[in-house]
């Protein structure tokens, strides 16, 4: 409770309403109800929000704000009371913050190793509330309840743009002495205005002395005992850090494969998959949720039908795995045979391996419709191995559709596009994606050598560390940040605080380590499409939105590979340049980036190098659009408005800035597109993005088998690397026009 005298609380609703288009004289009639005392308010704040919230409709999005400047007020009060200064300021002192922080072991003791207090006091002033005006009520809500520094007893301190500073200054530490407040002023400016986010476990962790902060890791398993047992080992510590996980299995031999001679012998590889659920189950993210563990399998693996009913509902229940999500790796032959009805056959990667002497998902197609992973395919079934079988290529598919019907997985991943594309063919082989299949980079196994006692009581383990994927994520807020036409200003500072994340970071397993000094791999991504869509009044089933995703994607790929360039300038390439296709060229002419600022553009690099391996990757990111205040990632949204559930009350939620110029835009939401026009803009933006995108489909339940099985070759067709979801309405949806054609 907090108690207001009556004119205090009425000038206090005068002031949040303040510059926002909505009348408050109802909502003060229903405050001055809960009177309990002569001249004074007792009244919970929850309260004042409950009856804000109520207010939010199509046609009065603006309550949204004055909630949050409801919130916000608490979250002030608060921190002024634990902190021990004025309530009627904002802010305190941001020296005091970290030092209580430090003492109390929030806030790592880096902060005052690294910046004097004359720094900190200065970055202190820099520090603007009224940006904090910026937050929905969703946003603030989340933010301050997942990423805002408490003490151990969960009691406010640190405020929304201190966090802003201490992402800012946490990721600049080790910049050279007479820049580093320049940079730590404009990684500032970025956040706090919310142009940018960066991925959940930076948000969380920065400046803090627990968690690690990156988003997604890579692993490759080995086909040994050691290996598998070894990598769950290591998925269960990221998985306890934060992490989200891709698992390649791939290599592992079939049901009915022989070990050590012996036929027969092998349980294949859905036991293993139920190990890592079981993992993924029993080794939570900080206590918050769940770990989130991916598993890719080859289309061409002979237990890939059993894979592919992991996650059903029916069925023997010591065959499923409902708590890992599954991706199947396609190869550009398969989609082919698919569409022409044709045969298809699996192997045992373990077999192939012994008698043919190649493995097979080592090798992808060079060019579409030929290449040697076709060969040596092929060279497979003229061998007539043991454990080939022989099955319709559209049966395979049937139920891979099926299964995402009935659970939205299997993600597809196109591994021959992959490969193609791939910067850095010249250092490996690329097998699958991550848990949210925007992230292609190079991987390989570790392999474990030998186990030595070097003293009485010591065993030194030694293994060669593989290409271990870790990829270090944030995205532009399309909605601000275009508008705004700050791109040029952003990008440069947004690849700086990702390469710096890098050298920060620490990571729990040393393979992740090493491959993400060798590669210094980033994900600069993207949220608030429809958002921005929305803004410039261009609709969604159109050619103009198809050229508009192109230009803009092609004008951020430019200044993101511009960054990185300059960045290497001052702070030398990534350690495998030499060979790759930056260093050849050869990224740009696949592309068709032949105009003069790209041919410079290349013949810089070609000079100067580049600072990361991987530039680009669009991630889901709905949790940091929701504090952003836009739409997440290329998706359309839901609805135009809809309710959520909280303990004890509901928030309405409204497209951003919807008015009645942008209503329009809205109203064909996501489960009504045509998804066709969907997949049109995916490809024109896929040419520009090195890595790859969170790409969901949205179809009702009652799609036909025809109609999602033509969204797939037209995804396929048109050069999207990979597929997320199928996201499917558990009823029929109105004005579904072309779904059923």
């Amino acid at each position: 409770m907090m108690n207001y005298e009556t004119n205090q609380l009425l000038e206090l609703i005068d002031e949040w309403a303040k510059g926002l288009s909505i009348k408050t004289d109802t909502y003060k009639e229903k405050i001055l109800k809960f009177n309990h005392l002569e001249n004074i308010f007792e009244i919970d704040i929850d309260i004042l929000i409950k009856y804000a919230l109520e207010n939010i409709d199509e046609a009065n999005t603006e309550w949204t704000y004055f909630a949050a400047r409801i919130y916000l007020h608490m979250l002030y009060k608060k921190a002024a009371e634990n902190r021990g200064y004025p309530s009627s300021n904002q802010y305190g002192s941001f020296y005091h913050l970290i030092s209580l922080l430090i003492e109390k072991g929030i806030y790592s003791p880096i902060l005052l190793e690294k910046y004097s207090k004359k720094e900190i006091e200065y970055f202190g002033k820099l520090i603007k509330p009224e940006r904090d005006l910026l937050f929905t009520y969703p946003g603030i809500y989340t933010l301050a309840t997942r990423y805002l520094a408490v003490d151990f007893d969960k009691k406010t301190y640190e405020l929304p743009q201190e966090r802003w500073m201490i992402i800012a200054m946490y990721l600049m530490q080790d910049e050279s002495l007479p820049e580093r407040t320049k940079h730590v002023k404009e990684a500032y400016w970025a956040l706090s205005h919310l142009y940018m986010t960066v991925a959940t476990p930076t948000l969380a962790n920065a400046g803090k002395t627990h968690g690690q902060l990156s988003s997604c890791f890579i692993d490759t398993v080995h086909d040994s005992l050691q290996a598998i047992y070894d990598s769950n080992s290591d998925i269960a510590q990221l998985s306890k850090n934060g992490g989200g996980i891709g698992v390649y299995i791939g290599k592992i031999r079939a049901r009915g494969s022989s070990i050590k001679g012996f036929k027969g012998m092998s349980s294949g590889v859905v036991p293993w998959i139920k190990q890592l659920n079981n993992t993924a189950v029993s080794v939570d993210q900080l206590g918050t949720r769940k770990g989130a563990i991916s598993v890719y399998l080859d289309v061409w693996h002979r237990d890939i039908e059993d894979f592919l009913d992991l996650k059903l509902n029916n069925g023997d229940e010591r065959l499923r795995a409902h708590d890992i999500y599954t991706g199947v790796c396609i190869p550009d032959f398969f989609m082919e045979q698919v569409e022409k009805r044709g045969d298809w056959y699996l192997f045992d990667p373990h077999e192939v391996r012994q008698v043919m002497g190649f493995s097979l998902e080592d090798y992808y197609d060079e060019t579409k419709g030929d290449g040697s992973w076709r060969e040596k395919y092929k060279q497979c079934i003229h061998a007539n191995l043991q454990s080939m079988k022989k099955v319709p290529a559209i049966e395979i598919m049937k139920r891979m559709m099926r299964s995402q019907l009935e659970t939205g997985a299997p993600f597809m991943f196109y591994r021959d596009e992959v490969n193609r594309q791939n910067p850095n063919t010249h250092e490996g082989m690329i097998y699958c994606s991550n848990l949210c299949t925007e992230i292609v980079q190079n991987q390989s196994p570790t392999k474990y050598i030998e186990e030595n006692i070097v003293e009485e009581n010591i065993i030194v383990k030694k293994y060669k560390s593989g290409d271990f994927v870790v990829c270090n994520l944030s995205s532009i807020n399309l909605g601000k940040a275009v508008p705004d036409n700050v791109l040029e200003r952003l990008i440069p500072i947004q690849v700086r605080m990702l390469d710096n994340v890098i050298d920060i970071n620490t990571l729990p397993v040393k393979q992740a380590e090493i491959t993400n000094k060798k590669y210094r791999a980033i994900g600069l991504g993207t949220f608030g499409w429809h958002h921005l869509l929305a803004l410039k009044n261009i609709e969604w089933e159109t050619e103009d939105a198809v050229q508009f995703a192109d230009e803009l994607y092609e004008k951020i790929a430019y200044l993101t590979i511009k960054a990185s360039m300059e960045l290497s300038k001052e702070k030398g390439s990534y350690s495998v340049f030499n060979g790759s296709k930056w260093q050849t060229g050869e990224y740009f002419e696949q592309r068709g980036y032949m105009d003069e600022k790209w041919q410079q553009l290349k013949k810089d690099i070609q000079t100067n190098g580049i600072r990361n391996s991987y530039l680009m990757a669009i991630a889901p990111n709905a949790t940091t659009s929701i504090i952003a205040g836009s739409t997440a990632s290329i998706d359309p949204v839901f609805k135009t408005y809809y309710i959520e559930e909280k303990n004890d009350y509901r928030i309405p939620n409204t497209a951003p800035d919807l008015d009645h110029r942008t209503y329009h835009i809205y109203r064909r939401s996501a489960y009504i597109l045509d998804q066709r026009w969907s997949v049109k803009q995916n490809a024109a933006r896929q040419r520009h993005i090195d890595q790859s995108i969170s790409f969901n489909f949205y179809v009702p339940n009652n799609i036909r088998a025809k109609v999602l099985l033509d969204l797939h070759l037209q995804a396929w067709k048109e050069g999207l690397k990979t597929t997320y979801y199928v996201r499917s309405t558990s009823n029929d949806v109105e004005e579904c026009e072309w779904c059923q054609s």
